[in-house]
């Protein structure tokens, strides 16, 4: 007997749908791709330095050439400095967040005359000025400028030498002859002077860069006396990073000083332990000295930072008080500055962000073979 219409109806109606539920699912429809998210734009900032580029603002360069400032989001512009250039006045109007300066005669003396600006970083934890003479002329101590011809940049550069005249018994109007010195060492070099003034990073190289008419060969350190204001005990403070307090208040300011501080010492960390390398940086930044000269003056400059007892960029308490007290004693400040014209709170955020040696305590100078010229 043959199924009827509906029978079959209904049973293959059953056929279809058992098998439509044994059937394996329909392959699901792609989902849409998800774009990339655009990169965090850079926050722009600028940091204005305290002379031409050189081995003396290698951090600085290394860190923005290293893309340290840019792993913490900063695009920074790097304003090289010049005679004609004043850091604490190009931040104080605003035209930098950040500058790196001496510590008396430029940021606390603009802060005293009525600029907002606080260190936030001591970079130098101590003094590269020295008293440089020829052997023959017997200077070994600051006693014996005693009657003679004392080489001085003045212009708030004597601080360091008139203060270790004094404490040697001397008085700098009457017990030597004080002459001002040009920014070389040519007035050592021709008799001029006795002693001559210089940074041991620039220009006691010079001297060791010039042949010595007696033999025609480069000057040698053993050919030269050397006094060191560190030594000495009139050591001031000198390369630090300062900003403006009222910039430092606004949203937001303070995480980016952090971030900015930590790539600079992360720049500096760097010179310190890829010495070569940072000095081809600076050479690629433009820097119209040789290379020679800028080896020695990363290697100086080093030793200037290195070690950093509590860390890269945490002031020196004690040798701040002696900078303050001899910058009142010859004038650069007329007072004590404020307990606000310095924090280290920033920098220690910067530090504790950090990996790797942040005091530098096993730090040894290299050998550093100087040319004529400094080429």
């Amino acid at each position: 007997m043959k199924p009827t219409l509906k029978a079959f109806s209904f049973a293959t109606l059953a056929t279809l749908m058992l098998a439509a539920c044994a059937a394996p699912a329909a392959p699901a429809a792609p989902a849409a791709t998800k774009a990339p998210a655009a990169p965090a734009a850079l926050t722009p900032v600028r940091v204005v330095l305290q002379w031409v580029p050189q081995s003396q603002f290698a951090g600085y360069y290394a860190a923005k050439d290293k893309g340290f400032y840019a792993a913490e989001g900063l695009d920074v512009t790097i304003i090289p400095g010049g005679p004609d250039i004043a850091p604490a006045q190009v931040v104080a109007s605003d035209g930098a967040e950040f500058g790196v300066a001496w510590l008396p005669g430029r940021m606390l003396a603009a802060r005293e005359a009525g600029a907002d600006l606080v260190n936030i970083a001591q970079i130098f934890q101590r003094s590269g000025t020295l008293m440089v003479s020829f052997k023959e002329k017997n200077i070994t101590k600051v006693e014996d400028f005693r009657g003679k011809n004392v080489g001085s940049w003045l212009l708030g550069n004597e601080p360091e030498l008139f203060a270790a005249m004094r404490k040697a018994g001397l008085d700098p109007d009457k017990d030597a002859k004080i002459i001002k010195q040009n920014f070389d060492m040519s007035q050592l070099l021709n008799g001029e002077v006795d002693v001559a003034q210089a940074m041991i990073y620039n220009e006691y190289a010079q001297v060791l860069e010039t042949k010595n008419p007696a033999t025609g060969e480069l000057y040698k350190p053993e050919d030269l006396n050397v006094i060191n204001f560190n030594d000495v005990g009139t050591a001031m403070l000198q390369d630090g990073i300062m900003a403006r307090e009222s910039w430092l208040k606004q949203p937001g300011n303070e995480d980016i000083a952090v971030k900015f501080l930590r790539a600079t010492f992360k720049g500096w960390m760097f010179c310190r332990d890829n010495f070569d390398e940072c000095v081809q940086i600076v050479l690629n930044n433009g820097t119209a000295l040789g290379e020679s000269h800028m080896r020695w003056q990363l290697n100086e400059i080093n030793a200037l930072i290195w070690p950093s007892p509590k860390g890269i960029g945490q002031m020196d308490e004690a040798l701040y008080k002696q900078t303050v007290e001899i910058a009142k004693t010859y004038g650069i400040l007329k007072q004590d500055p404020d307990p606000n014209a310095y924090r280290t709170d920033l920098a220690q955020k910067a530090l504790e962000g950090l990996e790797g040696d942040v005091k530098g305590e096993g730090f040894t100078k290299i050998t550093v073979e100087l040319k004529e010229g400094g080429n």
